[in-house]
């Protein structure tokens, strides 16, 4: 047994660390050559015991195979060898065999390496295979070390084979299986202390994206995911490097060193990389397993490929086999707001965008014009107000690359771990969870998007270096914003909120809520505004309720509400410039002139009707003779031509109607100006056949708003806002058909429209009416009370298709 030479063997870790050393770890593809020189080793040493055990003879029959790292050649400086003995149950008798495993596996532990074994025939491995999913995943790896190289084969074709025949069977089990070890160690990506193995996005996550490839039922990602497997493996070796074992868990005292081995200039950037990778691996699962699943239906239903069921989602994107995917006819490059519109549809239907679609957006998409045109900016907003649909989606487009597009300052703060031990999350995943929670308060506040905004940026100065992130990252939000093309006004609000979304919560726990310096120092914070302090008290609850269960607690929760409310009553009704602009301050006037044959023509009941192309949507400029229920009738067309409706200005001039709505078309088509005049016209002659196509749309399934939680409508009358008029505000869950719900309510009520602002911020409608009865005079208090009841029950009524 001394022939192999036992200084060898003893010295076998020590020889691996050493040929890691050597190797290095900082040059571009360093870990995959020092991973082979030390498979290379390995594979010698384990090979001449091998020619030791067996004497030098021939072993028909017989072989020594390896399973896990050392069979795939990515195993580390201390890995543990996996091995088999195979035999062919005829060539050697048990004793012989045992004998056999004896000779090899006792220098192995002589030598101080960690060894996994067993002895199997062929026909042993595949019962085994077939009880226990682990060993079938791993045997899936097996491979030659020495001896007969026919019995490995053997193997390895019987054993491909029957995972392959039992995958639909096997498939919820491996699914479960999977998740199951996720709870247990947790995500990789958002740990500290991360074991780099068994956690979410770990190096065992590798072997099952193997094992579903190999069971025939969907391909794997490869380039950034193979990429990514490399540097989780980098910091694997790393970690045995500096802690001198074969240990997973990256510890916080292993941080530093393993960052300077890897030639990271912190532990925290180190983390952030190793995050990035783990995030990686996770998203090529989750997609792969979901293919799979789908595999698996559509055989089982006999279904395949050649005939693929697609469901219209609009704007040329359809729902193939849970998940949205771009029409055929689609080419990103002609429509830089294509990718913004696929991640709005996805994330509202709580659905992924497919991979392959999220590759030809990113690769596709051309870069937006900064300014953000108010379409652009409208369509960032509906997907941060998607609920918790955003998230899945939010990552596809951060892993692809698109978020930077967007917003380039999210590169440094992208898996950047928190070390505050209150913090569930990464930086930016703890942001977008933010977002997830400000959804809640949409309807609390005067301007929704305004809210979103600041939950996205609040902690964007949670960068290399920061000392007060709110103070840096106060000007990095304002740059993200202007970018995005708000006005300055609303700038500075989302500064503001950066710079003060510690304020509230610091002052309620720290000092007095009562003490008038206490709110001396929230008046201040707010500038003075009730609305702004309404947004910060939104974003404070919902920051905390992202970062977990100790940041918010009853107790907390109770001092801010104590807190707010003294500042409340200090503020009165205060309010900024936000609360005094119009929602439509943004579009463009309608014209007062018209051509005179224009004007006799709707002095004559004619509709006139313009259509201007706006950067992805359109305007329609609306001239008709004023009547009871138009505004309701135009809504109600628009959405039976399958228009939905951003935004709209409506006004009465001289018994004209002069009104302006801006609406995306889902369909693509654009709005036909004569037929809308054509449809106008009907209308007013008591023709209800152009709205017919509502009552067919109520078949179809509505466009899915969110999947956050539904807020509360509010309908309320604007004290003394007008002389002439009754000023009715609506706030509401925008939803299909709400404005023509709202304005056939207004006709059943036997009320003129002369003027209405509609607008949609965040998925939250503000819309205000100024009404009056038939003779024009105000509304009484009973008619009042009467109307705002019909208002609120048009609101909560299940909708038809189209705002």
């Amino acid at each position: 047994m001394m022939g192999l030479g036992q200084t060898e063997r003893v010295d076998l870790d020590q020889q691996r660390l050493d040929l890691a050393g050597t190797r290095g770890f900082t040059a571009p593809g360093a870990g995959q050559v020092r991973r082979a020189a030390m498979a290379e080793l390995s594979r010698r040493w384990i090979t001449e015991l091998w020619v030791t055990a067996t004497y030098g003879a021939r072993m028909d029959g017989v072989a020594l195979a390896c399973v896990g790292s050392l069979a795939r050649g990515d195993s580390g400086p201390l890995s543990d060898f996996d091995l088999v003995l195979l035999h062919d149950g005829r060539s050697m008798s048990k004793k012989e065999i045992t004998s056999l495993a004896d000779r090899i596996w006792y220098p192995i532990w002589d030598g101080g390496v960690k060894l996994d074994h067993s002895v199997r025939s062929v026909g042993e491995c595949r019962s085994v295979a077939a009880a226990d999913l682990s060993a079938a995943v791993g045997l899936l790896d097996l491979d030659l070390l020495a001896g007969d190289e026919q019995v490995v084969a053997a193997a390895r074709s019987t054993l491909g084979h029957d995972w392959r025949a039992n995958a639909r069977r096997r498939l919820p089990e491996l699914v479960e299986s999977l998740e199951a070890r996720h709870r247990s160690h947790g995500d990789l990506a958002q740990s500290i202390e991360p074991d780099l193995k068994e956690a979410r996005g770990g190096l065992r996550d590798m072997s099952v994206l193997r094992a579903l490839t190999a069971a025939w039922l969907a391909d794997r990602p490869h380039g950034q995911v193979d990429t990514a497997y490399c540097t989780l493996l980098d910091a694997r070796d790393a970690l045995h490097v500096v802690t001198g074992r074969g240990r997973d868990r990256l510890g916080l005292q292993e941080h530093d060193a393993v960052a300077a081995l890897l030639g990271q200039p912190d532990a925290d950037t180190m983390l952030s990389v190793v995050g990035t990778a783990a995030r990686t691996v996770s998203y090529a699962i989750d997609g792969t397993a979901r293919r799979a699943a789908q595999s698996q239906r559509a055989r089982t239903l006999r279904v395949g490929p050649r005939r693929p069921v697609l469901k219209t989602l609009g704007f040329g994107l359809f729902e193939h086999d849970g998940e949205v995917v771009l029409g055929a006819h689609l080419d990103p490059a002609r429509d830089p707001l294509l990718v913004l519109r696929a991640a709005v549809v996805a994330a509202r239907r709580g659905l992924p965008l497919s991979s392959t679609t999220l590759t030809n957006l990113a690769e596709r998409s051309p870069a937006l014009s900064v300014p953000w045109s108010p379409v652009a900016r409208s369509l960032f907003t509906d997907l941060l107000a998607a609920g918790p649909g955003l998230i899945p989606v939010w990552e596809g487009l951060d892993l692809a690359g698109v978020i930077d597009s967007w917003v380039p300052e999210w590169s440094q703060i992208r898996s950047r771990p928190q070390r505050n031990p209150v913090h569930r999350h990464t930086v930016d995943r703890h942001l977008i969870e933010t977002v997830v929670q400000a959804t809640a308060f949409v309807a609390d506040v005067e301007r929704p998007d305004l809210l979103l905004m600041a939950a996205l940026l609040h902690d964007i100065g949670k960068i290399a270096g920061a000392h007060d992130h709110s103070l840096l990252g106060a000007p990095l939000a304002a740059k993200v914003a202007a970018r995005i093309g708000l006005e300055e006004s609303e700038v500075e609000v989302v500064e503001l909120l950066t710079r003060e979304h510690l304020t509230l919560i610091d002052l309620a726990t720290r000092r007095d809520p009562e003490d008038p310096q206490t709110l001396a120092a929230v008046t201040a914070a707010v500038a003075g505004r009730r609305d702004v302090l309404e947004l910060l008290r939104a974003l404070t609850e919902a920051d905390a309720r992202a970062v977990g269960a100790a940041a918010w607690t009853d107790w907390r929760a109770q001092l801010l509400d104590q807190l707010v409310a003294g500042a409340r009553t200090a503020l009165g009704d205060a309010a900024g410039p936000l609360a005094q602009t119009g929602p439509l301050a943004q579009t463009e006037e309608v014209p007062d002139l018209l051509a005179p044959d224009a004007v006799a023509g709707v002095a004559m009941g004619e509709p006139y009707v313009v259509v201007h192309a706006i950067g992805g949507a359109y305007r329609i400029d609306v001239f008709d003779r004023d009547r009871l229920g138009l505004f309701g009738d135009t809504a109600g067309l628009l959405a039976a031509c399958g228009f939905i409706v951003r935004t709209a200005r409506v006004r009465t001039q001289e018994g004209i109607a002069v009104n302006q709505w801006q609406v995306d078309s889902p369909g693509g088509d654009a709005p036909d100006a004569a037929a809308i005049g054509r449809g106008l016209a009907s209308l007013a002659q008591g023709d209800r056949q152009p709205l017919r196509a509502l009552d067919r749309r109520r078949l179809v399934t509505a466009e899915v708003v969110g999947t956050g939680p539904r807020a509360q409508t509010r309908a309320m009358v604007v004290p003394h806002a007008s002389q002439d008029s009754t000023v009715i505000e609506i706030r509401a869950q925008d939803r299909p058909a709400l404005l023509h719900e709202v304005g056939m309510t207004f006709a059943r009520a036997g009320l003129s429209v002369h003027s209405a602002y509609i607008a949609t911020y965040a998925g939250q409608t503000l819309d205000t009416f100024y009404v009056s009865e038939f003779g024009g005079r105000p509304l009484s208090p009973a008619r009042v009370a009467q109307t705002i009841s019909m208002l609120m029950d048009a609101c909560d009524s299940p909708p038809p298709t189209g705002r």
